[in-house]
Order: structure tokens, then sequence, then C-alpha cells
């Protein structure tokens, strides 16, 4: 299928590898012109070249923190009219909640909630001015099944969510979207030190942790990065305009509820 998104200009936050690469990814196969964005520029620079060269799209790193203003600005002067934006950040480590002070707490709504919303603020305007965009959030399975092991990540990307759905009523009619991808255990980094973590409280090794989880999960196994990247693809197809204020489940089924 042609997405009908080649020649377009893509910001992809916290890209240079995960759920986050993944999207870049996908979108560059499309022939977007993707910004890769991330904290480190050696790792940025080197997935750049070689997304580039892999897939013949032009694809331009932009060395930045997302969660910071300074970093926002840095990510607008590099491409000050995206016509798609996927938000994505790196959740708070695991840990018992009542252990968080406030400076925890606020670093966690500055990553996963406030950091989407202020980039949303800079690029969504122009979107429906001009006629076309595409939001993507990356979330969490988690905010539809909630866990005490991760609550900071938890409460921080429920304000997200909220937020998205509020604001989505009044860019659809200008062909802008914005919806939430919710992933659940996908074979990333963050999937291991999650697993660590429980693995250790649990006083079991790693490979234990990962064979309990794989034994319990109704599809036998993790969700690859891949399958990921393709769902936000097409989240930011020009056949998703219909689509908005939704949240997005990829979680193998694993969530035993309806909605």
């Amino acid at each position: 299928m042609d997405l009908g998104i080649r020649g377009k200009k893509a910001i992809i936050c916290a890209s240079s590898e995960g759920l986050g690469r993944a999207c870049a990814e996908a979108l560059a196969e499309n022939g977007v012109h993707v910004f890769l964005n991330g904290r480190r520029p050696e790792i940025l620079e080197t997935a750049a070249r070689d997304m580039s060269e892999r897939h013949g799209t032009e694809v331009t790193a932009i060395a930045a923190d997302a969660t910071t203003e300074e970093g926002r600005e840095a990510i607008r002067a590099a491409c000050p009219s995206p016509d798609i934006l996927v938000n994505n950040a790196a959740g708070p480590p695991p840990g018992d909640w009542r252990q968080s002070d406030r400076d925890q707490w606020q670093a966690a709504v500055d990553s996963n909630m406030l950091s989407a919303i202020f980039l949303i603020r800079a690029f969504a305007d122009g979107m429906a001015d001009r006629g076309f965009g595409r939001i993507v959030n990356i979330t969490s399975a988690l905010v539809k099944a909630p866990n005490q092991v991760i609550s900071l990540s938890v409460a921080a990307r429920l304000g997200l969510t909220g937020f998205s759905k509020g604001i989505a009523a009044g860019y659809i009619g200008r062909n802008v979207t914005i919806n939430n991808l919710l992933p659940e255990q996908f074979e990333t980094q963050r999937l291991r030190k999650n697993l660590a973590y429980i693995a250790e409280q649990k006083g079991v090794s790693l490979d234990e942790e990962i064979a309990s989880q794989l034994a319990s999960a109704p599809a036998g196994r993790f969700g690859r990065p891949e399958e990921f990247g393709a769902t936000c693809a097409f989240l930011c197809s020009a056949h998703a305009g219909y689509m908005s204020g939704q949240n997005i489940l990829l979680d193998g089924a694993r969530l035993p509820g309806l909605f």
C-alpha cells in the first residue's frame, strides 16, 4: 500500500533506537524525510547515516533533549514545518512510588507529558493551516492497565492521553489527527531493564523472568519493533485521516478487558 506521504517531513523524538527508531525506519521506507532526535550525537548520527543509505531518503539528525525548552527550540529550528510529529520519551525507572520525591515526579511529568504537549502546541496549528498533519504519541499499554511498579510513568502518560483526546476534535476538520500508540512488551532495551527490576524483586534471574513472561503471553512472544513501526506509519498516512483521538493498543492480546 502506498501510504501517500512520500516527501513529507517527520520529526520522531527519541528515535536513535527502540520503538522510536522503528517508527523512523517505517516512515523512511515510505519516502518520508525523517528528522531523528536523541540526546547522544554519535549514536544519532550513525543511525541517520545508516537509515538514509538503507532507504534512499533524506534523514537529518537533531541532537537535543526534547524534555527541555532549549531542546524543543533546537528541534523547531531544524524542522519548523513538519507534516508528522511522533512524540516519544523514555519512561522513568521502575520502583516503589512511595520512595519517589517531588523532583522525580516532576521529571516524569516533564518527560512523559509536558514535552509532548509543548511540541504539539508548537506544530499543530501550522499543520492545520497547511491542511495536513499527523501526530502520534507513544505512551504505554499501562495507561489501560496500570501497574504500581512504574506508577510515575503511568500517571504522566495518562495526563497526555487526556490532553490529546481533549484537543483532537478541534483539529480533525483540517486534516490533522492526534492518536496514541500503547505498546506493551516489545523487544527493546527498555523492556529488558524493566524485567531485570522485576526479576530482582522476585529473587530470580533475568532469563527466568523472561521465560515466565513469555509463558503467560497469549502470543507466546514479545512484540517486534518493526510491527510497531508499521502501525505508526499507517497512522501517519494519508489513509488515516478519519481516525483521531484514539488509543491503539499493541499488547499481543494481554489486556483481558474490552476497552
